[in-house]
């Protein structure tokens, strides 16, 4: 297979499915021979990322990535796509294994802001995780953005529709999605909400009638993937 992508997903997984999913339906195909040539890596079996990030007694993931990325070498992709944005803590450790550029999830969607010609405060919604690894945090204001961040109680309400609902129980809770914006447009007065974590975009896969003003950071990985991909086949 020539001019194929590769996907390192799985993290978790029904999260890299609605990325599967984005891709393929965004791309204009008439026949089987249009859509995208990729490869899917659905590790699920690699350890927490957020687990390690704040306690890092805990299994560390990097070994797990950096495996994975070893085997893709072997395949020689046009270029990776790493679609859990915990695990681009962990970026540097991973491109620098390979020559072969690996998409950068939060660069991107902080570049969105640019595009959409944001002046206001952004809000970055995501796991503890990232948040404490500001994986968003420096992106952004390397963009010269104000970011703001949730406090204990908002993030506390963020990690129960991450983990308890749409991790554990498989429940996509609008209602507490919507709250959850609500809250960060009216009483941190945000004029943009990024997305930061696969489960919050699956949640926004849903919520269509989402009037928030919000960045989905998958959707926008997604664009630039269908972009490369079909780029290379020129």
């Amino acid at each position: 297979m020539e001019n194929f992508f590769s996907i390192l997903g799985g993290m978790g997984t029904m999260a890299t499915e609605s990325f599967v999913r984005l891709i393929n339906h965004r791309v204009k195909a008439a026949k089987d021979q249009d859509y995208l040539n990729y490869v899917l890596f659905n590790h699920a079996t690699v350890p927490d990322r957020t687990a390690y990030i704040l306690d890092q007694t805990k299994e560390n993931p990097v070994p797990y990535l950096v495996e994975d990325v070893k085997k893709q070498n072997l395949l020689q992709p046009n270029f990776i796509v790493l679609t859990c944005n915990t695990a681009h803590y962990f970026f540097d450790d991973l491109q620098a294994e390979t020559t072969i550029p690996i998409l950068h999830m939060p660069r991107e969607a902080a570049k969105e802001l640019v595009r959409q010609k944001t002046t206001g405060k952004v809000a970055v919604l995501a796991t503890q995780g990232s948040i404490l690894a500001g994986v968003y945090e420096k992106e952004i204001k390397a963009l010269g953005f104000d970011v703001v961040i949730p406090d204990q109680e908002l993030q506390e309400k963020v990690n129960y529709l991450i983990y308890h609902e749409i991790k554990e129980a498989d429940r996509l809770n609008k209602e507490l999605y919507f709250e959850i914006l609500e809250e960060v447009v009216q009483r941190l007065a945000c004029e943009k909400i990024i997305l930061g974590c696969t489960e919050l975009s699956l949640m926004q896969e849903v919520a269509s009638d989402n009037p928030y003003p919000v960045i989905d950071a998958q959707s926008i990985l997604a664009d630039r993937t269908i972009e490369m991909a079909l780029s290379a086949r020129k």
